[in-house]
């Protein structure tokens, strides 16, 4: 039998088979388009085509992302006790496509009525997305033992997830473009994604039906006795705070690109190509984390990555004197280092549930995916709505013409900052936190 985990002091584990790989990986689509869109589309659409006040705005968007933290949780004890992920995975899927398609489907009208209609379509998106993306991220601790097949199988993720990124994120800002813009184009980029989770939540649940899942019903006998256990992880919770900082960073910078490309780029489907050069190259570097992930080990690769993210961001300081290739370039340095950020927190969080499996002797894979989950919701809820911070502080102007206003000097400059300085410092700092993580999975 081909086994994997060769390293020496990592017993061996058997080799996933490549429709594992590829099925489970079909569920990227979903959190790919869910975790990019909102994200990318959201604030500039209640900005500039439904004319809500940049603060406000950012309030819409992080409120029913906010809920998220309080469900999560839940989501993860309720698929604990079930047992089975994989119903959650198409029920919750498809659930969320038909929502997702709905937040774009609203009234004709403008201002606060449409911006609450916004506001609440896309917090019944948020709760259905949480019973999708914990059972989903909970199954990895659940196929395989091995040290490093985790790290096979999230690359496999990682590289789905990419191009759900890129699909997603670059085609989306299109679709708006090319069916017209303003309401219609945005109703249409909703269907668009909704397509494309339908698609993801099918593939991921036909795809593991074969899988022999190792889950078992939780031991705590309540939710605050769980998140007890989980509190008293410590590689957990210094790889979880890591997560959430970086979330905050990565939607902010998510929140700008529309912003960045028609202020600071200024080119025709800006938006678009930024996506294309962020995560084309990254796709091209998933065999290259890889091997560097074997030869110095999860927490350096994932320091590095975070590292590179960074000093990419910093160095688009210089976008307003760089022609768009240079831009692009830049933008190409940050999405190789997200896929290795990406790559490896998530290959380390199913080595923090087995080492508290190890340790206690239960199984609560939800419990611990449903508070990373948690994290990353709320981080990437934050991302957004300190971005609209920032261009409120620096006065970007609103618009309800489904075009971006002009704006001052001042204006561009928050743009800027917030889609360059704020994400740098925030995924580069979290790095220090590793300082307390030990790496539990050898």
């Amino acid at each position: 039998m081909t086994t994997a985990d060769p390293t020496p002091g990592v017993q061996a584990a058997p080799a996933l088979p490549r429709r594992t790989l590829a099925g489970y990986s079909l569920g990227s689509l979903v959190t790919g388009a869910f975790g990019t869109v909102p994200g990318l589309l959201l604030l500039p659409y209640l900005t500039d085509t439904l004319g809500v006040a940049a603060g406000v705005a950012g309030l819409l968007v992080l409120l029913p992302k906010a809920w998220d933290v309080l469900v999560n949780p839940i989501a993860g004890r309720i698929s604990d006790r079930r047992g089975d992920r994989r119903s959650f995975l198409l029920i919750a899927g498809l659930l969320l496509a038909v929502l997702f398609a709905a937040i774009f489907a609203g009234p004709v009208s403008s201002g606060a009525g449409a911006g609450a209609y916004v506001a609440v379509a896309f917090l019944a998106a948020a709760t259905a997305y949480a019973f999708f993306q914990v059972p989903y991220v909970a199954m990895p601790a659940e196929l395989t033992d091995g040290y490093a097949e985790r790290t096979r199988l999230m690359t496999w993720r990682v590289a789905v997830l990419a191009l759900a990124i890129l699909i997603s994120g670059a085609l989306a800002p299109l679709v708006v473009e090319q069916t017209g813009g303003g309401l219609t184009g945005h109703r249409w980029a909703g269907v668009f994604v909704g397509a494309l989770i339908v698609v993801g939540a099918l593939g991921v649940y036909f795809g593991t039906r074969s899988v022999d899942s190792h889950s078992v019903e939780a031991v705590e006998p309540d939710l605050r006795s769980q998140l007890r256990v989980a509190a008293a992880n410590g590689p957990f919770r210094a790889l979880l705070l890591l997560w959430l900082i970086q979330a905050v960073g990565i939607g902010t910078m998510l929140a700008g690109v529309q912003y960045f490309a028609d202020h600071v780029v200024e080119r025709e489907s800006g938006a678009t190509f930024l996506f294309a050069a962020f995560v084309g190259p990254a796709l091209l570097v998933m065999p290259l984390w890889s091997r560097v992930g074997k030869r110095v080990g999860k927490p350096r690769s994932l320091a590095a990555g975070s590292l590179v993210f960074a000093a990419g961001a910093l160095a688009l300081l210089a976008a307003p004197s760089l022609p768009p290739v240079g831009v692009y370039l830049l933008v190409a340095v940050i999405g190789v280092g997200y896929a290795g950020q990406q790559v490896f927190a998530m290959a380390m969080l199913p080595d923090c549930i087995a080492h508290d499996t190890a340790r206690t002797g239960r199984r609560q894979a939800g419990v611990f995916t449903g508070l990373w989950t948690a994290g990353e919701t709320l981080g990437l809820a934050l991302g957004p709505g300190l971005y609209a911070l920032v261009l409120q502080v620096f006065g970007y102007v609103s618009s309800s013409t489904g075009q971006a206003a002009q704006q001052d000097d001042t204006a561009r400059l928050g743009v800027l900052l917030g889609f360059t300085v704020l994400p740098a410092v925030l995924v580069g700092a979290a790095v220090v936190l590793l300082r307390a993580y030990r790496d539990v999975g050898r």
